[in-house]
């Protein structure tokens, strides 16, 4: 089979596309003909070293495709079943093994497309607004990065939650997507300090929930511009790890940080399956829509990081196979 190679850390050009062996599934895997694959930001930091793995090894963790073969003990799929997955390594491939109780059955109105670009992103929202303080009808919440693929379904999931959304972006035509999707106010972060923006716009009160996936370039912001009792989740650092900060300085508006992480959130099928049907209710009921901004070969993978890394994104990238049409 055809799959990327990382051997060395480094920038996009370590991505090789290459021949690898096919292997058999084991006990309770699976063997997948991938059709799409979902390009994320955990890419570039497995890709750059921030999470040390052995080498060579296949990028990639989230994907959709067609079962080919199941392992010994594999009850709750078939061959030839339609299915989407995250959390499996190796991806960035035509064929790859996951674990069967890490598959989403992919109904047959959503295509392989939307089946990579909606797991991990999906899911992510479906926590982020769940776990620690779900919005109410009122409740301002800030959103960092809103027109990338996960901002853009942050946002429209706290607007149909009945929140007051804000939201960062870096160019005008980002803030015009980010507005589309339901944001009140956009700020532009490259021209306006968003804290005092945020304030402005709230009359001083600030966000009740931030929402940040960036890190480095916005925490600090971040403690100015939420409320008082505020909420700040930081599930990324797109711009580096954030600075540490002195535990007492959140007691003056009694604030709360929280970390997140996908793993920590499908801890069990049940659950993982339960945060998936409700993207997917959300994806059929209309008020919930993918921007799948790029498709692009599994062979231009590095492309793909180069844009994502870059900024030069607007919703999801998604690497195909051959034959991924449907």
């Amino acid at each position: 089979m055809k799959a990327i190679s990382v051997h060395e850390y480094g920038g996009p050009e370590v991505l090789q596309y290459e021949d690898k062996e096919l292997k058999k599934p084991g006990p309770g895997q699976v063997l997948l003909q991938i059709k799409a694959i979902g390009v994320n930001f955990v890419d570039i930091y497995f890709r750059k070293g921030y999470y040390p793995s052995d080498r060579p090894y296949t990028p990639g963790w989230e994907g959709s495709g067609i079962v080919e073969a199941v392992g010994e003990g594999v009850l709750a799929v078939g061959v030839g079943d339609r299915v989407a997955f995250v959390q499996a390594c190796g991806s960035y491939a035509e064929n790859c093994l996951v674990e069967a109780d890490r598959l989403i059955p992919l109904p047959d109105d959503l295509s392989f497309e939307q089946g990579a670009a909606f797991p991990l992103q999906g899911m992510t929202a479906h926590y982020l607004l769940h776990e620690f303080r779900q919005p109410k009808a009122g409740d301002v919440v800030l959103i960092h990065a809103a027109a990338g693929g996960m901002g853009l379904l942050l946002v429209q999931w706290a607007k149909q939650l009945g929140a007051q959304v804000f939201g960062t972006v870096s160019t005008k035509e980002k803030a015009k997507l980010a507005k589309e999707a339901g944001a009140e106010k956009v700020i532009l972060y490259t021209e306006k300090d968003f804290a005092q923006e945020i304030k402005s716009f709230t009359n001083d009160h600030g966000a009740d929930l931030i929402l940040d996936g960036v890190g480095k370039t916005t925490f600090q912001g971040n403690l100015e511009a939420a409320a008082i009792r505020g909420d700040i989740v930081i599930y990324g650092a797109a711009s580096g790890p954030a600075d540490p900060i002195q535990p007492n300085s959140l007691m003056a508006r009694s604030l709360s940080i929280h970390g997140g992480h996908l793993n920590n959130f499908t801890l069990t099928r049940e659950e993982m399956l339960g945060r998936a049907k409700s993207v997917m209710a959300g994806l059929r009921q209309g008020w919930l829509t993918l921007k799948i901004d790029h498709v692009l070969p599994l062979s231009q993978a590095s492309e793909a990081h180069r844009l994502l890394e870059n900024r030069q994104t607007s919703g999801k990238i998604i690497l195909t196979t051959e034959n991924s049409n449907k």
